[in-house]
């Protein structure tokens, strides 16, 4: 017993003599163990957690001796084909040993489960500016690996540190690190012979950064510490057993959560207790981290960044080095105290239950149910940029909520937190906060979004748990998607997606899973798709649905469902082929990005439906007047009042500043000119002094035309700026919008 209590205490290792073992196959695999199993990200987060100089757990060994190496049918790491040492019996940490020593040794031999070996690698440069999300990659392309590998001058020009090297060895790691800065520094006394001042900062910069990645590396390797637990040789195999069943059934993966929690409990803070008070506010998101969330959006609010190295930073007194834009630096104490402390993490409690509030209303972003939350990850800056907003003068929110739907939407349907989130959440959080702020131009993830919504593969989107599959169901519930069988807009519990045709025709009929697209899906109830669908096409069960209800009301609802008149008459057509379910979803997809560009670029998602609708009568009349006007004009900008074109000048000359793709010759035409007109502005080109006799003949008189406009465009401003309506309004603004279009069709 004594021997077991004494070889439980923890010691510890370091990473060279841990690599020194690995390289002597000094660890064996147990037959009961599971084999290795980790996936290449998970290898690649583990890397980036040894080189942050995190923790990554503790390992269970077992001194072995020859009987018990038989008797536990014992098994070199996978991967290690050279010569065999053994001496420690892995009971747990089997996982990350093997993948460390499939990083720094690199053998020639596939992951499993992977038809390739992978080898990785570490972008100096990026390392370096701290961009650690993006600095650790692997390569598994043949050629790619063999180039990488042998061609130093590449990896030195490229900033590529192949990892393998610290398993290597010897002076191979100080001489990499030896080599790059004297590339580097070779290069800087190249550009000052030349007077190339840019180029000798640029190499400077590289040569400065391979000598402090060296160091660093060196730290690392030196006194990085994995912890361990020795048991004694003599304890017997089934005693051993039993250890490790115990510590695999009750054994919970130690997250930063935890490391926090620890941490906390010596200063008086309960960091468990107080999440268990809050977290049954939070059950309606399906995931684990919303307790993480929430220390998140604390260091977000606080230090803008919320990776685990800025988490430790949240704990009452700890201070952390801070870098000027002069280039000083300074320490500064991120939480005064224990008070502090609990004011911040009641304000983050209270920032996320109101986010996640918000979204789940069905006409501002639709998470009607938690499988409908295009991403949980999305939720720490999102919470933050609403405190952000509510923090602002009450006259500046309205503009700057706007400006956060568009980021999360751009987000939503690009993609941008599927993978690594943590400084992606960074950087969107201080780009769009100086955004609200007016302190910057529009970020470029909104540019983007703007162009290319339109080109997005909705057919190719057949998994329900990606961003844009959840996306287009969110703008099915703001839309008031109605049911097919009872016409009423579904209660959130019963909505669920369901095939427009029907998967069992698909299978027969279509190449493997298109059948399963979004856009052959919709938002509607079980009932309904168990009364009304069944197994059948379109051409008959819409039939019978129009054959009970009439053409026009089951248009109404499909229309609701992003089905147009023309999509419409191709499910109706029978026989149905291959060919027509083609057509359909090319109709759907051009009705969904119209339904984007409505909703989400031109912004009336913030609208209630009616206003919607007015807001595109107006719309179409500005169309129907620019169009008017180039053709009175012929096409001539040059007619225009002088006034006017020197506005839409200088817009342009904005607008091209901040576009590198911006298409000049467009908008040296007179109808490109016009698309930065407003309502005002129109009013100007058509009823000013030098315009009018153009336009004479077809308006009459031009009070007329003036006291029309006014009423629109007291009809525009309101939907667009003050989102409310008053009656009289709204009546005048429509009498004037259908006097224009009655001038406009003559």
């Amino acid at each position: 017993e004594s021997k077991v209590k004494d070889a439980q205490k923890p010691d510890y290792v370091s990473l060279n003599a841990l690599i020194g073992r690995l390289r002597e196959g000094r660890f064996v695999i147990p037959d009961f163990q599971r084999d290795f199993e980790w996936r290449p990200s998970h290898i690649q987060e583990l890397i980036r957690s040894v080189l942050l100089d995190y923790y990554v757990g503790s390992l269970l060994l077992w001194k072995g001796k020859k009987e018990n190496f038989e008797a536990l049918s014992c098994e070199p790491m996978y991967g290690h084909d050279g010569a065999q040492n053994p001496e420690y019996i892995v009971l747990d940490g089997q996982q990350r040993l093997t993948a460390l020593y499939y990083v720094f040794f690199a053998p020639d031999k596939p992951l499993p489960n992977r038809a390739s070996r992978y080898v990785y690698f570490v972008n100096v440069d990026k390392f370096m500016e701290e961009e650690h999300d993006e600095a650790f990659f692997y390569q598994w392309a043949p050629n790619q690996i063999k180039s990488l590998l042998n061609d130093r001058e590449r990896q030195f020009a490229e900033h590529i540190f192949p990892l393998s090297v610290i398993g290597a060895g010897g002076w191979g790691l100080a001489n990499w690190v030896q080599d790059y800065e004297k590339y580097w520094r070779a290069r800087e006394e190249e550009a000052t012979e030349v007077d190339d001042p840019m180029v000798k900062e640029a190499a400077q910069k590289h040569a400065d950064n391979a000598r402090d990645f060296g160091e660093h590396l060196k730290g690392i390797t030196d006194h990085y510490r994995v912890s361990y637990i020795e048991l004694d040789q003599d304890i017997a195999v089934d005693k051993v057993c039993d250890i490790f069943t115990q510590i695999n059934s009750r054994g919970v993966r130690l997250d930063i959560f935890d490391l926090i929690n620890a941490l906390l409990k010596p200063k008086g803070l309960q960091l468990k207790h107080m999440w268990r008070k809050v977290a049954p506010q939070f059950e309606f998101v399906e995931t684990e981290k919303m307790n993480v969330y929430i220390l998140q959006i604390m260091s977000i609010l606080r230090q803008q960044y919320c990776s685990p190295k800025y988490l430790y930073f949240l704990l009452p007194g700890q201070k952390r080095k801070i870098r000027d834009p002069d280039g000083t630096r300074r320490q500064e104490v991120m939480v005064e105290d224990i008070q502090d402390f609990e004011k911040r993490w009641t304000g983050a409690v209270d920032s996320l239950k109101r986010a996640i509030d918000l979204l789940r209303q069905p006409q501002e972003f639709g998470v009607v149910s938690p499988k409908f939350l295009p991403y949980a990850s999305i939720l720490p800056p999102f919470s933050a940029l609403q405190t952000e907003v509510k923090s602002l003068p009450a006259n500046h929110q309205l503009e700057a909520q706007r400006k956060v739907r568009y980021w999360y939407w751009a987000s939503v349907f690009l993609s941008r937190y599927s993978g690594a989130v943590e400084s992606t959440s960074a950087r969107d959080f201080g780009e769009v906060k100086s955004w609200l702020l007016n302190k910057a131009d529009q970020p470029w993830m909104i540019h983007d979004f703007q162009t290319r919504f339109r080109g997005m593969n909705l057919r190719s989107e057949t998994a329900r748990g990606s961003s844009v599959y959840k996306g287009v169901f969110n703008l099915l519930v703001i839309k008031g998607a109605r049911d097919w069988m009872s016409g009423n807009i579904p209660q959130h519990g019963e909505l669920d997606d369901h095939h427009i045709i029907p998967a069992s025709w698909g299978s027969e009929n279509l190449p493997d899973g298109l059948v399963h697209t979004i856009l052959n899906r919709t938002a509607l109830t079980a009932e309904t798709n168990r009364k009304v669908i069944q197994d059948k096409l379109p051409n008959t069960y819409l039939t019978e649905l129009m054959e009970q209800n009439g053409e026009k009301a089951v248009r109404g609802i499909l229309e609701s469902h992003f089905i147009s008149p023309a999509a419409l008459k191709v499910l109706l057509r029978d026989p149905f082929t291959p060919d027509d379910f083609e057509e359909f979803i090319a109709e759907r997809q051009r009705t969904i990005e119209d339904a984007i560009e409505d909703l989400l670029i031109k912004e009336r998602i913030d609208l209630p439906p009616k206003l919607r609708e007015l807001d595109e009568h107006v719309e179409k009349v500005e169309l129907g007047l620019r169009a008017m006007i180039v053709e009175e004009l012929d096409g001539d900008p040059e007619r225009l009042p002088p006034h006017v074109l020197q506005k839409l000048e200088e817009r342009i000359q904005k607008a091209a500043k901040k576009n590198a793709a911006f298409e000049d010759g467009r908008y040296e035409r007179l109808d490109g000119k016009l698309e930065f007109c407003d309502l005002r502005e129109l009013q100007d080109a058509v009823t000013s002094k030098v315009s009018w006799h153009n336009f004479q003949p077809r308006f009459a008189n031009k009070e007329t035309v003036i006291s029309k406009f006014d009423q629109l465009s007291e009809l525009r401003n309101g939907i667009r700026h003050s989102r409310s309506v008053d009656e009289v309004t709204r009546k005048e603004g429509e009498a004037a919008a259908i006097w224009f279009e009655k001038v406009l069709d003559k």
